[in-house]
C-alpha cells in the first residue's frame, strides 16, 4: 500500500479544519470511506477529494442552516452585543 496516497484520521482531520473525532464519526457514518487496518483507518485520497473541494450538498446546506437558525435564536441578543463592541 502506497503511504501517499492515503490520508489517516488526524492528517484529514487537520485538512478540514475538524477534529479528529469529527472524521472518525463520519468514517463510522459511513460520510468519507475509509479502509480500516488493523485498528487505524486510511482514507484513500480519491474518495476524500469531496470533502476538500468545499462544495457543499443540499442536505449539509440544510444542516448548517438550521444551527445557525438555533444558534441565533438561543444567542441573538449576545450576538449583537458582541457585534457592537
Amino acid at each position: 500500500m502506497d503511504k501517499n496516497q492515503y490520508f489517516s484520521i488526524p492528517q484529514l482531520a487537520e485538512l478540514l479544519g475538524i477534529s479528529r473525532i469529527a472524521v472518525y464519526r463520519k468514517v463510522k457514518r459511513g460520510e468519507i470511506k475509509a479502509i480500516r487496518i488493523g485498528r487505524n483507518y486510511a482514507i484513500p485520497k480519491k474518495y476524500s477529494v469531496g470533502h476538500l473541494d468545499g462544495e457543499l450538498t443540499e442536505g449539509q446546506k440544510r444542516k448548517i442552516s438550521g444551527a445557525v437558525k438555533k444558534t441565533i435564536a438561543e444567542y441573538g441578543e449576545v450576538l449583537k452585543l458582541l457585534g457592537r463592541e
